[in-house]
Parts: C-alpha cells; structure tokens; sequence
C-alpha cells in the first residue's frame, strides 16, 4: 500500500513537471536570438538622422508637439529610398516594373498567399520544434530544423563551373576542382 502511494506521488510529479513544459498556443520558435540581459538590445536602437539647416529658415514646418520630428529615424522609408523606390508610392507597383510583375503574375495570383505561407510555415515549426531537453534548455534548432532545405554552396559553385558558367564573383578555382 506504502509502495503504491509512492509510485502515484511520482507519477504526479512527473505528470506535473511535463505539463509546466508546455508553451501552450505560443507558435514554436526554432531560432532563439533573443538577449538574457535587462539592457537594451542593440538592434532596436536606431540613431537619430544628422541635424540639418534649411536654405531658409522660413522652411522649417510648424513645430508639432508628439509629432513626427525630421530627425526621427526612418527606417522602412530609407530602405525603400536604398533600393531606388519612392516611400511615397510604397504601396503600389512602379510604372518601370510593370512588364517585370506582369510575367511574374502570368500563371495568376493567389491573393491569400500570406496566410497560406503563414499557415503552413507555424505547421513546419510545430513538427521541428526540437526535442524535449532542446525546448527545455532553449537550444537553438533552426539549422537543424532547415538543413534538409539547404544549398550547399561549394557543390552549386562546382556544377555551375562545370556547366560552363562564369562566376566571377565567387572565390578563383582550387588545384583539386
């Protein structure tokens, strides 16, 4: 009776400490980046663009308490003035990529690819979210996870050079290529 006692406390410790691992519906996380320090993630912080004077100082706008100030970093709209767009037209397909989405777009266009991605991409995450230890010890799982999808970038480069291609931008021929 004694026996049977223990063999159910610890039972229920162990059906215990396994529930407590649970992460409830918390999507799994296969890449863990995330600081364990209290201070600031370095990452997060954009500086603040250089201070300009105007030609004139008429041209300054009217101040705006709580508003957007012209020194406030902005991120998104620099990222699209990088790559040769306009933030002002962010939204849209320039008229010069017309012909490029047009042949893109040929075979139609699924207006729920998003959510299709999203779906299916939480699925893969959820089947690869590392063992129990992993999860426990938060041990990173991504490559793991993904390595069945990875170029390997030394065989590509050689069947391309044997195909005959250029590559002029990858490191020169070894002896044993």
């Amino acid at each position: 009776m004694k026996a049977a006692r223990v063999i159910l406390a610890v039972a229920g410790v162990a059906m215990l400490s396994l529930a407590a691992c649970g992460k409830g519906d918390r999507p799994p996380i296969l890449m863990n980046v995330k600081s364990d320090s209290d201070g600031p993630d370095e990452f997060t912080i954009l500086p603040a663009k250089p201070l300009e004077l105007p030609e004139s100082l008429t041209d300054l706008p009217d101040p705006t308490p709580g508003g957007a100030n012209r020194t406030d970093p902005t991120p998104n709209d620099d990222a699209i003035i990088a790559l040769g767009g306009n933030p002002a037209k962010a939204g849209g397909i320039p008229a010069a990529d017309t012909a490029l989405y047009s042949r893109a777009a040929r075979y139609g266009v699924d207006s729920g690819v998003r959510q299709t991605l999203a779906s299916e991409d939480l699925e893969f995450r959820r089947k690869n979210n590392g063992r129990l230890l992993e999860r426990m010890l938060n041990v990173n799982v991504y490559f793991k996870a993904y390595a069945k999808m990875a170029l390997d970038q030394h065989k590509e480069l050689l069947r391309w050079r044997k195909a005959g291609v250029r590559t002029p931008s990858a490191p020169p021929r070894q002896d044993k290529e």
